[in-house]
């Protein structure tokens, strides 16, 4: 029995000690062991204020037009088209082309220059804005030149072949009938006139004489 309770005795000794040792080593390691954490200072001064420069002249696309395109140059055919603005969208306005001051150059982000022209009649410009001629841009060469193959050419188009056209020959004359003027006079030797004359009169003594016959 006793044997027991000094083993009980011991074991709750060295149980305490334990305990005890575990404390005193975080102890030392939270006072010498880990440094003690600096925050930088932060700086003190004040914040620039930004201020906005003013706004140059504007250009407002057109509410009523659901988009529009925007082309590397002033023209739709000379120059390729580099991006779209919606109705109501706007941009700023640099200058208008010379020679073409229907097309205004604007302020287009994301292409090279970061400019970009848009036909006039599709906008409006902002009230007593007047807009400087700039010049036009050159236009873009292309990147091929079509060349039709020789051999499919030959093989579409054919060359005509010349054919002799045929002689010409003239058809025989005309040959109109002919009347001998010297037989025709020979026989009509007795005027016309005399004749009806004669009829006449030959009627004028029949007539007479059937009045005379009938009284």
């Amino acid at each position: 029995m006793n044997t027991i309770m000094r083993a009980s005795h011991r074991s709750r000794i060295s149980l305490f000690a334990s305990i005890l040792a575990g404390c005193l080593l975080l102890t030392i390691l939270s006072v010498g062991g880990t440094p003690p954490l600096v925050y930088a200072q932060q700086p003190t001064g004040s914040i620039p204020t930004v201020t906005g420069t003013a706004t140059g002249p504007i250009v407002q696309i057109d509410p009523s037009i659901k988009q529009v395109r925007v082309y590397a140059g002033p023209s739709s055919f000379d120059y390729p088209a580099v991006g779209v603005m919606l109705g109501g969208e706007t941009a700023p306005a640099l200058g208008r082309a010379s020679g073409r001051e229907d097309w205004i150059k604007i302020y287009y982000a994301g292409v090279p220059g970061s400019t970009a022209w848009i036909f006039g009649l599709y906008v409006s410009l902002s009230p007593g804005a007047l807009l400087p001629l700039v010049e036009v841009p050159p236009t873009p060469t292309p990147f091929s030149t079509p060349t039709i193959d020789p051999t499919l050419e030959a093989a579409f188009i054919g060359q005509p072949t010349q054919t002799r056209l045929p002689t010409f020959t003239p058809p025989p004359p005309l040959e109109l009938p002919s009347f001998d003027s010297s037989s025709s006079s020979a026989t009509t030797s007795v005027p016309a006139g005399f004749i009806i004359l004669a009829l006449g009169l030959f009627g004028f003594f029949g007539a007479v004489v059937s009045y005379l016959r009938g009284r």
